[in-house]
């Protein structure tokens, strides 16, 4: 079955969010280590290096990306278990990104918020999200990785028609 587009839209007094949820059967310390310690970003993401903390700046590897580059990527925020605010700059513009996770009864929602001032290129940057919280999703859980061909280009026009205000 191929993948389907998870993201959804909302408007904000400074621009948008851009909003995924994943779900995990697992404690949220279980899950806050798998997005915040080096050796398990690795396995869905890139491993990461340098002294994280609050106002600090790591390098993240991307590892399923071309050429493997290194960037560096600022703290803005860490509030274990629960929240990581994360800031980078690059070619491409701002990146605003914040994981807000929350646990009930065993099972930890993750939710993955990208702040966009514009949403401009949204047709390129949400398959890429749903990519790589489906990486997480299955080094979570020991399936099998996906593909990036089945998300882009195929999930290019339900992002551009959210950005366009035409989907869900």
């Amino acid at each position: 079955m191929s993948p389907r587009p998870t993201g959804r839209l909302f408007g904000t007094s400074t621009g948008s969010d851009l909003v995924l949820v994943r779900t995990f059967r697992a404690p949220i310390e279980d899950v806050w280590a798998s997005v915040t310690e080096s050796h398990r970003t690795a396995r869905w993401y890139g491993p990461w290096e340098g002294e994280a903390g609050p106002g600090r700046t790591i390098k993240v590897q991307m590892l399923y990306e071309e050429e493997q580059p290194w960037y560096e990527l600022h703290i803005d925020a860490c509030e274990p278990p629960r929240r990581l605010a994360v800031s980078a700059l690059d070619e491409f513009g701002a990146w605003r990104l914040e994981l807000l996770l929350s646990e009930t009864d065993g099972t930890t929602e993750l939710r993955f918020v990208q702040h966009l001032d514009s949403v401009d290129g949204l047709g390129e940057v949400g398959p890429g999200w749903d990519y790589y919280l489906d990486m997480l999703a299955a080094a979570f859980d020991g399936s099998p990785q996906p593909d990036f061909a089945d998300y882009y280009p195929a999930m290019q026009h339900y992002y551009r028609d959210l950005s366009a205000g035409t989907g869900d």
